[in-house]
């Protein structure tokens, strides 16, 4: 939040000011003893309507309101301690300078004042999906992953988390329940009256620590997973240039990234099923390009999931096909593997790097 200029000579006397007309009855307030809040109120107070109209727009509904009780309650503050705050405040955002807000930043700072369970709260707060609320953080999670947790749970409890979410979240999540479960969900939600507050407290509890947190965590990517599916987007010219750099500097990096990443000759490891179900899914030109630019064994695991009238047809038709440009193939290579990922998150195929115990899952 950028911070307006102040003329603190200005400030000072519309404080001043306001001091005056104060109420005489309560003691004066010395710096040392100001909360972080009442600093921030004695701030705000010192800026007045002009200098504070811009602070105040920036801030949220629960800063205003804590900004204001501590505001109400300061009592009498004194110039030499106004202009004290002011000089402190002034001076730190100068020694400051451009300052960049990070969750990594911003995790150290808060460490240094709160306790370690309290500090994994908030944290869980600023990682987790958006949302003021608990059921404004579960309207942000995707419903199959939210389908996915509830329907371990008990149906009444699903049923109190629907009532909570939006309308259209909850039908995208009842539809990916299974079928019996779904149904004694409904069953629960139609029968439902008041929630007892202990009980929803209780279920808010459970989400926060159980599920909340869980997914917190598991958006904490791997620098090198993540450089794994950008390489996995490159042309094969951009990748092998910097794979080859890469390997000059730090040849660990480098083939810890190209195990994780997901090629088109990866494909070759799914099973009959999976194999054919993407060939459902994916484009006939598609898949021309993409096996125009095949090794000789990826063609043949691929024609040996198709049937012989469609494999005998895609031979002829590569044999047929012309030059084709090298971008024109890694671009339908790339849309299959895509495709293939999509299904997976869908849990219609099963993809696996090397067997069953590097299944990964998408």
């Amino acid at each position: 939040m950028a911070t307006p200029a102040v003329d603190i000579e200005k400030v000072l006397a519309e404080a001043q000011s306001q001091q005056r007309d104060a109420d005489p009855g309560k003691a004066d307030v010395d710096l040392e003893s100001l909360t972080g809040p009442q600093k921030a109120a004695v701030l705000m107070l010192a800026l007045g309507s002009e200098w504070g109209q811009p602070v105040w727009s920036e801030l949220s509904d629960d800063e205003v309101v804590s900004v204001s009780v501590a505001m109400s309650e300061l009592g009498n503050i004194t110039n030499d301690v106004t202009h004290s705050l002011l000089t402190d405040f002034v001076s730190k955002m100068s020694l400051a300078g451009a300052l960049l807000g990070t969750t990594s930043s911003t995790e150290k700072l808060l460490s240094e004042y709160l306790p370690s369970d309290r500090l994994q709260v908030i944290m869980e707060e600023i990682r987790g999906p958006a949302g003021r609320n608990m059921w404004e953080k579960l309207s942000n999670v995707q419903p199959a992953v939210l389908a996915n947790y509830l329907k371990n749970e008990y149906p009444q409890t699903v049923a109190v988390v629907l009532s909570k979410i939006a309308s259209e979240h909850a039908a995208g999540v009842l539809s990916l329940l299974p079928d019996e479960f779904s149904l004694e969900v409904v069953e629960r939600m139609l029968k439902m009256g008041s929630v007892q507050r202990e009980v929803l407290e209780k279920i808010e509890h459970t989400l926060r620590s159980e599920f909340i947190s869980n997914l917190s965590q598991t958006r904490q990517r791997d620098a090198h997973e993540l450089m794994a599916e950008i390489f996995n987007n490159f042309d094969r010219q951009t990748e092998g240039r910097f794979l080859s750099s890469l390997e000059e500097s730090d040849w660990e990096a480098a083939e810890r990234i190209k195990t994780l990443m997901f090629t088109f000759e990866d494909l070759t490891k799914l099973d009959r099923a999976s194999i054919q179900t993407l060939l459902r899914n994916v484009d006939q030109d598609v898949l021309q390009l993409a096996m125009k630019g095949g090794t000789e064994q990826v063609r043949e695991f691929f024609f040996s999931n198709m049937s012989d009238r469609a494999g005998n047809m895609l031979r002829d038709d590569l044999e047929v096909m012309g030059p084709v440009r090298l971008k024109d193939v890694d671009d339908a290579q790339t849309k299959m593997i895509g495709t293939a990922k999509d299904l997976a998150a869908k849990g219609d195929i099963v993809i696996a790097k090397s067997g069953a115990e590097d299944e990964l899952v998408y």
